[in-house]
């Protein structure tokens, strides 16, 4: 029998921004009590919380403070450090574990993990000169991506190249240490999918979901995504060999590009709650923050149902007062706010909508203004 975190025990979770307050939400509602740790005062997530503590995600007093607090800790951030995790992990129980943190913290381990398991990638050069970039780019071609070793949002991490003139773009990234050089896959969709996992071994496969992208941060999420059942149950089954690989609990999300000619291509790991899952909060019978809460405290993990088709956008500060506009006009659409008052990287909130028609809802959300 699995250890069960029982209701009033306290959830600790490393990082509090929007999927924070996501995941707060969830705790509360099964009444836990939540700690956030996050550099932030009063945070997305730590507004919903009972407590915070201020300060850098990877400080070690705050880590040992937080892990004595606590009953089980969770990471919100990608950028926790292994290190961090493990220091956690020797005070409270911290179900994820740290084997898929370490993979996709570092884009190099990433790829040889992927590349063991015989997953489709993009082609890739390691850089760590300027020279480097010259001699990767004449086998890689252009355009080409170049990116940083770490993932971390607060620097720039990603430069796409289209000729030796933008090689001069390299340098900000080149200061931060070794880069590696991809191929730009010229790809048709940019799929999700998202799993959880329990330490019963249940294992549930959210529906996949298209991703739209700018600057890198997603703004739109279609769910689920218009392909084949032969490529969806491609995607379902590089998830699944992914979840089984890294003895999964709690959730993860893999993202892949899908290219005009059916091929797959596996892009990125992301080693717990991801944005695209937003739209499960509304469309299916189970959100992804509650599975993920379920699974870190032990307990079982339902069927997934699908139950309507959904447009999920983001609201920045750029389209603030199209959402304010909407907001009083459609009683059925589901709108959230994060709890800032200025634009921020995850953006101020987001609307879900709800619909049989996935193409007529972009038509409706483009004639508000919403996506311009």
């Amino acid at each position: 029998m699995a250890n069960v975190i029982t209701p009033s025990k306290v959830i600790g979770i490393i990082g509090g921004g929007n999927l924070g307050r996501m995941l707060t939400l969830s705790a509360k509602k099964r009444g836990y009590q939540v700690g956030i740790l996050d550099p932030v005062l009063d945070c997305p997530a730590a507004q919903l919380a009972d407590w915070q503590l201020v300060g850098d995600i990877n400080d070690p007093q705050l880590l040992t403070e937080l892990a004595f607090k606590c009953d089980v800790v969770t990471i919100e951030a990608e950028n926790v450090f292994s290190e961090s995790a493990q220091r956690i992990s020797r005070t409270v129980s911290f179900p994820q574990g740290i084997e898929l943190l370490d993979v996709a913290q570092d884009r190099l381990l990433e790829k040889a993990y992927l590349e063991a398991a015989n997953f489709n990638i993009a082609p890739y050069a390691t850089i760590v000169s300027p020279e480097d970039i010259e001699i990767a780019s004449r086998e890689l071609g252009f355009p080409c991506v170049l990116k940083t070793l770490h993932r971390d949002k607060k620097k720039k991490q990603k430069v796409t190249l289209y000729s030796e003139e933008d090689f001069e773009k390299s340098a900000t990234l080149l200061v931060h240490g070794t880069c590696i050089l991809e191929a730009l896959i010229p790809f048709e969709r940019q799929l999700s999918v998202s799993v959880v996992s329990n330490p019963q071994g249940e294992i549930r496969i959210f529906p996949i979901s298209e991703n739209l992208y700018r600057d890198d941060v997603l703004y739109q999420n279609l769910f689920p995504a218009h392909i084949d059942d032969e490529v969806a149950e491609e995607v379902n089954r590089i998830a699944l060999d992914i979840a089984q690989r890294s003895h999964l609990i709690g959730t993860m999300t893999v993202e892949l590009l899908l290219t005009s000619s059916g091929a797959l291509y596996v892009d990125d790991i992301t080693p717990t709650i991801h944005d695209s899952g937003l739209s499960t909060m509304d469309a299916c019978s189970i959100s992804l923050f509650d599975a993920h809460i379920r699974a870190i405290c032990g307990w079982p993990l339902p069927e997934i149902k699908l139950h309507s088709k959904a447009v999920m956008v983001k609201a920045f500060e750029n389209n603030r007062s199209e959402v304010k506009n909407q907001l009083q006009l459609k009683p059925d659409w589901h709108f959230y706010y994060y709890g800032v008052e200025r634009d921020y990287d995850e953006g101020i909130g987001h609307i879900t909508v709800l619909t049989e028609d996935i193409d007529m809802t972009i038509e409706l959300l483009q004639d508000t203004g919403i996506l311009n």
